[in-house]
């Protein structure tokens, strides 16, 4: 061996060893060695990393004798990972701040449907229907856990995230990304139609005075070793974590403040309750010495209590406990300006506002001035000045509107900037570098002062003076008077403040922000024309928040004038904004001058935009109705809803929702005639809506003959049931193998449930919707299988009484589905006497003997005038009233 080699053994011998990572199935082999590898100090792979591990590895695809796919299979192996994965977040004490930094949307939603699977929530009921005070205290956990997690992610997917660009090593990576991101949307889609059952579960949960438990490492082996006693062994003070009233009171106030705040930029009143909930958060913080199972951001807790506090107006100006953020958001809603030039007077010394906050205050009131608020211009001229001395003593470049209005100021301005400087300057106490900044500001302000009067009164001044030595005044002096002998008497006006051009950059940054702000069309279009002329660049993108439809965004990108390109856009973005928020007015303002723009050049562009508004009037109308008006539609609308329908497509792009809201218009208003003959097919085969409008028409129109129907009824029911379907899916390595599999909706429906969920939800005509139900109780019957207890709805007989695939069929999703149709259908009408009896026959067919009484209870009180006439024998049959029946459970 050579020198230099045994140098190298020498050396690599002499480096500390690391110890191997330990592999995910060395945990299956050994069951203490989890909970040894959680001790250490530094264990690795860290705690997170091992639930990913074991839930990936449980999600793994089988593959059988013949070489097919299988669903990752139920047994010992799975089951044991799953429960190492809930054993990680016990030892991490179920804290969401820890697990939703470590794990993405998706593992994180499988982690917690497992901890509800083994804490026994009672799968196929919505946890809104849920009587937590019932439920083992485990069992109650799991349930708010949950909840918790989905407003919290509903609050925090609307922060906004910097998109990482792929490098050229990543780019096989990037349908990996793709498939993640898709089904995060997925999940993010339910979450948030299920955002308003989640806030009333925690809601609930505050009614509850008792100590609640959650699930510790013994008690998962506790429900490892005996799965039907260890959930309810919990119950005893002896097992879970116990975790006391006040903590989750705590913790659940905090998180529905958040949900609540970030709701208030549509809702002003939501706003009122996040102050209300962070107000409990911070008094039953008080009550803690050591809050061990509480896991908030104090600050971030601070910074909501002031934002609420200034938005609901509840800011005292007096309160000496307001930070100076909520001091200057008091001052400005009181209209205190004086004490509000004040107060950045005195933070010149203090220094305790943050710079970006007195920017942004300025920036609030130049943008008032431009929107005509009268008597804000000298407010703004003073902040411009208080601003700009602080950024000299700061050694910050003076900004662009400071320089605009050293122009042409008047003597009463230099009079204020002085006053400013020397009250922004502690002669005794400052340093001298504060000096040296000092007169560099008062030099520049000299330079920059065209008529000499006012330079004299600078000069003149006792800061002045007293900061700059003799010599160097005369020089200063001697300057100004050479320059003021070359200006130019005769030169052209200056124009006024607000007139002067600004540096290209800075003016771009703010008729960018104007242009965010702005919904009126006209001067959209002039800040347009503004930026066009200092800058050539794409401004459709300056707000990532503009969208429009992918169907027509080729179609505005092809334009070929930049302007048009960028005005098209934004119009069309803005305005479909604000039929989301449901300013209408906006709207048909924004659309209204799309339409004139697009009919100059593009045909295509002009439908578009008439389909479009065609859409707003509509929802217009449609929001009326759900709001308490009767009106029927204008024939005008319905003949241009008829109108689209019948159109011929060519080479045209359609949204497929404009459809989906003109069928389900039709439907509302009873034009089942019309949905089933006059429809042209080409339409029907392209628009799923369509397709199912027509179905739902054909079917009603014939009912309730059901030997006519049937044929029609048959079609209708095959539609749904491929829509409650569900396939297999999986991907293979490189290497050929299985990694993955995934049941997903079956591709053979002609749309996804959830998209068919929201379009009965557009759907409010009773025979309609008694249809609907009608299907949906047969189909549920169908997949149950139970012929003791059997839900009743009208026209039962019209459908079919066997499913040839029960194999492929959702069973949970058309449980879910049965259920959220008919409590749908009892919000527009609760006294419909047959969506009554078949929700009772569903609470009674699943075990909720009391809500069941509630409502059969409430049908008997419709249909009997509250019981002052006998009770028709056919809502009170022999299931409600006999023995066994549902009075008898609740006896």
């Amino acid at each position: 061996m050579s020198a230099e080699a045994a140098d190298r053994v020498a050396v690599s011998g002499s480096r500390p060893s690391t110890p191997p990572q330990t592999s995910w199935f060395e945990f299956l082999l050994d069951e203490m060695l989890l909970e040894n590898h959680l001790q250490k100090s530094h264990p690795d792979p860290v705690p997170v990393q091992l639930v990913i591990q074991f839930l990936e590895q449980a999600a793994k695809p089988s593959v059988n004798e013949q070489n097919q796919v299988q669903p990752p299979a139920d047994n010992r192996r799975n089951r044991t990972l799953k429960l190492l994965a809930l054993k990680v977040a016990a030892h991490l004490k179920w804290d969401l701040d820890v697990l939703e930094k470590g794990l993405t949307i998706p593992v994180l939603n499988m982690l917690l449907n497992e901890l509800l699977c083994v804490s026994k929530v009672p799968p196929g009921v919505k946890h809104v229907d849920l009587d937590l005070s019932t439920l083992p205290p485990t069992t109650a956990m799991a349930v708010i856990i949950y909840n918790r997690w989905a407003i919290r992610t509903i609050v925090l997917s609307s922060f906004p995230e910097k998109q990482t660009k792929p490098g050229p090593h990543q780019m096989n990576m990037l349908n990996v990304v793709q498939q993640e991101k898709e089904l995060t949307e997925n999940i993010l889609s339910v979450l948030k139609e299920q955002a308003a059952d989640s806030i009333m579960v925690l809601e609930g949960s505050l009614g509850l005075k008792k100590d609640f438990y959650i699930h510790t490492l013994r008690t998962l082996d506790l429900l490892a070793a005996d799965p039907s006693t260890a959930n309810g062994e919990t119950e005893s003070s002896t097992a879970g974590l116990r975790i006391s009233a006040d903590e989750l009171h705590c913790q659940v106030h905090y998180d529905l403040g958040g949900i609540f705040f970030q709701q208030g930029c549509s809702d002003q009143l939501a706003y009122e309750k996040a102050r209300e909930h962070f107000q409990q958060t911070r008094e039953l913080l008080l009550k803690f010495d050591l809050t061990l199972h509480v896991h908030l951001d104090e600050k971030r807790l601070a910074g909501y209590w002031n934002a609420c506090r200034a938005l609901t107006g509840a800011l005292d100006p007096s309160d000496t406990q307001l930070n100076p953020y909520g001091q200057i958001n008091s001052l400005i809603r009181t209209h205190n300006y004086q004490a509000l030039v004040e107060a950045f007077i005195k933070d010149n010394v203090s220094l305790s506002l943050p710079n970006h906050l007195r920017q942004s205050v300025l920036r609030e009131f130049l943008h008032k001035v431009q929107q005509g608020e009268r008597g804000l211009d000298e407010v703004c001229h003073k902040l411009c000045v208080c601003n700009a001395v602080r950024d000299a003593l700061q050694g910050e470049v003076l900004s662009v509107r400071f320089h605009q209005l050293l122009h042409k100021p008047r003597k009463h301005v230099v009079d204020f900037m002085l006053e400013v400087c020397t009250r922004s300057l502690d002669k005794d106490r400052s340093s001298e570098t504060s000096k040296r900044k000092m007169v560099i500001f008062l030099k520049t302000l000299c330079e920059s002062l065209a008529e000499p009067h006012l330079v004299f009164v600078v000069t003149a001044h006792k800061l002045f003076t007293e900061l700059l030595k003799e010599e160097d005044r005369k020089i200063l002096v001697e300057q100004m008077r050479k320059r003021s002998a070359t200006v130019n008497l005769c030169a052209k006006p200056l124009p006024s403040f607000y007139d002067i051009p600004a540096a290209a950059s800075v003016n771009i940054g703010q008729l960018e922000q104007q242009l965010i702000l702005c919904l009126d069309a006209r001067r959209i279009r002039q800040i347009l024309i503004e930026l066009h002329s200092m800058a050539e660049r794409p401004f459709w993108r300056v707000n990532n928040k503009w969208e429009v439809p992918p169907d027509y965004i080729n179609v505005i990108l092809n334009i070929k004038d930049n302007l048009t390109k960028d005005l098209v856009y934004i119009l069309m973005a803005k305005g479909l904004h604000c039929i989301t928020v449901k300013d209408f007015a906006h709207t048909r303002q924004l659309f209204s001058a799309c339409l004139e723009l697009v009919t100059e050049f593009s045909p295509k562009l002009r439908q578009v935009m008439l389909n479009e508004m065609l859409l707003l009037e509509v929802r217009a109308h449609e929001t009326g109705v759900a709001e308490g008006s009767n009106v029927r539609p204008p024939p005008d609308l319905v003949s241009r809803v008829r109108g689209y329908l019948e159109m011929r497509i060519h080479d045209l792009p359609l949204r497929q929702i404009v459809g989906e809201e003109c069928v389900a218009f039709m439907l509302n208003w009873r034009e089942n005639e019309y949905l089933t003959l006059q429809v042209p097919q080409q339409l029907v085969m392209n628009n799923p809506y369509i397709k199912l409008g027509q179905l739902l028409a054909s079917t009603c129109k014939e009912l309730p003959g059901p030997k006519e129907s049937r044929r029609t009824a048959k079609e209708l029911w095959e539609v749904v049931v491929q829509i409650c379907s569900v396939s297999n899916q999986h991907k293979r390595n490189s290497d050929g193998r299985v990694s993955l599999i995934k049941q997903r909706e079956s591709s053979m429906g002609i749309l996804q449930r959830s998209r068919f969920i929201t379009f009965i939800k557009k759907l409010r005509e009773p025979l309609v919707l008694t249809t609907l139900i009608s299907l949906f109780v047969r189909f549920h019957s169908i997949v149950r299988d139970d012929i003791v207890n059997e839900v009743t709805a009208e026209y039962l007989a019209i459908w079919p009484s066997t499913l040839a695939n029960m194999q492929a069929v959702d069973v949970e999703a058309v449980a879910v589905t049965v259920k959220e149709l008919v409590t749908y259908a009892l919000t527009l009408n609760p006294n419909n006497q047959s969506w009554l009896i078949t929700q009772a026959d569903i609470y009674f067919v699943t075990n909720q003997y009391s809500a069941a009484l509630h409502f059969y209870l409430q049908a008997g009180a419709v249909c009997s005038d509250f019981f002052t006439k006998a009770v028709a024998p056919d809502v009170y049959t022999d299931q409600v009233e006999k023995p066994s029946g549902v009075f008898k459970w609740n006896s």
